[in-house]
């Protein structure tokens, strides 16, 4: 049985543990960031001083055996303004009276994911109450995750204002990992939050199991415009070391004209390889849907993607 860990956070992450999950004979752990301080994650810690939940939320709901209407409710809501339950999802209430309850944040995610039946296991990178920091590349300082994209500047790193001990969870599944992936999500709020976690990177020198990054298909404007997939790799090492990636899956679909044009509206455009020598090996591969006029990773096919990858490394 194959150690499978993924290390990231957002939306992205849940897409690929959506398809993971379905991988028989693995040991999958999601190690994730607690660093979002925005909406309802970001007023339930600074109230209640624990980590950011909502990260770890979408993962236990991706996760799990089966997706419910509980799973759903999970994700729900409230409406109104940003008082009592207004603007705060249903899951991370529970979460914050669970973590209350059951004597600490780890046991809460222990506990539900036992009630949830997730397949495999969700770690937080850190159970420090944690603020990301970003230096532009012209010296601005920008304090905290949900501020860093929204300004129109180009991010040189991102950084935390204290050290930051990581989980004992976390630093045990990279040591034991036999194949460990990166991403999908944003490069600088969502997996690079996990790597500049003291001791993360040590953790991922001294394993030699493969590495491999799954690209965005698109920029995140105010996060990676204009980048390629080089740049985004050299970020990866820029925040961790030079042979942080072996490998970078990117997606061999063609996107209509009016899906991309759309996008670009939005300021958001393909992430595309511009060099002709790597230090990585690069797999082009049908990854991608369009469903709804949207460009999405596909579940499906990041399943049978990283099963071909596992059954590669033996």
């Amino acid at each position: 049985m194959k150690n499978v860990v993924v290390i990231g956070g957002g939306t992205g992450l849940s897409v690929m543990l959506r398809g993971l999950k379905q991988i028989e004979d693995i040991n999958l752990t999601a190690i994730v960031t607690v660093a979002d301080d925005g909406g309802s994650t970001g007023r339930i810690r600074r109230q209640f001083h624990i980590p950011a939940m909502g990260d770890i939320r979408n993962v236990m709901c991706a996760m799990a055996e089966e997706e419910t209407i509980f799973t759903s409710l999970m994700n729900f809501r409230f409406e109104g303004d940003d008082e009592d339950v207004g603007g705060h999802n249903l899951g991370n209430l529970i979460l914050t009276a669970m973590t209350q309850t059951s004597g600490g944040f780890m046991e809460a995610i222990r506990t539900f994911s036992k009630f949830l039946k997730v397949k495999g296991n969700i770690v937080p990178c850190s159970l420090q109450v944690i603020t990301l920091y970003a230096i532009m590349e012209d010296g601005t300082i920008v304090r905290g995750e949900s501020n860093i994209p929204e300004f129109n500047n180009r991010i040189g790193k991102v950084f935390y204002d204290k050290p930051v001990e990581p989980t004992r969870e976390a630093l045990q599944a990279i040591h034991d990992a036999d194949i460990i992936l990166y991403g999908i999500g944003s490069l600088y709020t969502s997996i690079i939050p996990n790597l500049i976690v003291d001791g993360i990177v040590e953790e991922l020198k001294n394993n030699k199991a493969p590495k491999i990054y799954f690209c965005n298909a698109m920029s995140q404007p105010g996060e990676t415009d204009h980048f390629s997939l080089e740049d985004h790799v050299r970020a990866l090492q820029k925040h961790s070391f030079e042979g942080a990636v072996d490998i970078v899956v990117t997606h061999s679909n063609k996107a209509s004209s009016e899906i991309l044009e759309k996008y670009k509206k939005m300021g958001s455009e393909p992430i595309k390889v511009v060099e002709k020598e790597h230090t990585f090996d690069i797999l082009y591969r049908d990854i991608l849907s369009f469903e709804d006029n949207l460009i999405r990773h596909d579940s499906n096919k990041i399943r049978d993607i990283v099963k071909e990858l596992i059954e590669q490394i033996g």
